[in-house]
């Protein structure tokens, strides 16, 4: 199931040239990973403090394809590719209308607070699903 957050651009997500800094989609995409986690029923300060996991990026491929403006209408679209006992990897395409801006292959680790690799419970990896 794919997961839609809309955004709209704003000038401070704009660099001189009036397009879209390219690191603001990293952010866009951060976004849009913690709604659809929260949606799918993850709690991630209680998985925090009640199992002291914590998700990481591990290693992110991203793909620069046409740039956004400034008061763009924005939808993040984020698809769950696959769920390990510690990995998640996931697949992320901003579009504007049907137009598709950047796209990601990002792969989140669970962690304890302390940086070890930890196990997802297994009712977090079924609701990723």
């Amino acid at each position: 199931m794919t997961h839609h957050f809309p955004l709209r651009v704003y000038y401070e997500d704009t660099d001189l040239a009036g397009i879209v800094y390219y690191a603001n989609y990293l952010k866009f995409i951060e976004r849009a990973r913690t709604e659809m986690v929260r949606e799918r029923g993850v709690d991630q300060v209680a998985l925090k403090e009640q199992g002291g996991i914590v998700f990481a990026v591990r290693h992110i491929e991203a793909d620069y394809l046409s740039p956004a403006r400034f008061d763009d209408e924005l939808v993040v679209e984020t698809s769950v590719e696959a769920v390990t006992g510690v990995r998640i990897v996931l697949s992320q395409v901003v579009r504007r209308g049907g137009t598709e801006l950047f796209a990601a292959k990002v792969t989140l680790v669970a962690l304890t607070e302390t940086g070890q690799p930890a196990r997802l419970p297994a009712n977090i990896r079924l609701s990723l699903h």
